[in-house]
């Protein structure tokens, strides 16, 4: 079956063929335990279902999400990764990674099952004050990244820096 899920992705709503061209798509594949492919948190513009483990989230400028890999053949794990990306705008330079088209800024890239789960842990302790991740302050995404690259627990994130950041983005508009 294929189909979309969201009408504005298919150009039947308001987004015309030039907005749909301005959306960051992510390729989610899901093959239990053997491809799991997931978006962890963000607010996905649209989806594409292309059959039944395959699917295209859309994601608009800006906006920010968790994007989780794993992959295991017969012998075990074969990629443990989360990234934390902003999508770009149309004709904005970004960086590159498998299954995200055009790309998008990299805030945070872990690797490995340890620290990735140790990732999740931390957008769970974020969920846990009521904040979403998405929201969160991008230069703590990429504290979080430095710190445990250096083998170190990163700082925890605060309703008081969050209400700092949601101030300086307000002033910043």
């Amino acid at each position: 079956m294929t189909g979309f899920v969201i009408p504005d992705v298919t150009g039947d709503g308001p987004f015309d063929a030039h907005s749909r061209g301005a959306l960051t798509r992510v390729e989610l594949t899901w093959v239990e335990k053997r491809i799991e492919f997931w978006i962890r948190f963000g607010q996905e513009a649209g989806t594409q279902i292309l059959d039944r483990s395959r699917r295209i989230v859309f994601f608009r400028p800006g906006a920010v999400f968790g994007f989780v890999r794993w992959a295991a053949n017969d012998y075990g794990t074969v990629v443990s990764r989360i990234d934390i990306l902003r999508a770009i705008a149309p004709g904005s330079a970004c960086q590159t990674l498998p299954f995200v088209r055009p790309g998008g800024e990299i805030l945070l890239k872990i690797e490995g099952w340890p620290k990735v789960e140790k990732v999740l842990r931390h957008v769970d302790a974020i969920e846990g004050l009521g904040i979403d991740p998405a929201d969160v302050d991008p230069d703590h995404w990429r504290h979080v990244a430095h710190w445990m690259k250096a083998g170190e627990a990163p700082r925890p994130y605060a309703a008081e820096r969050h209400a700092a950041w949601l101030r300086r983005r307000e002033i910043g508009k």
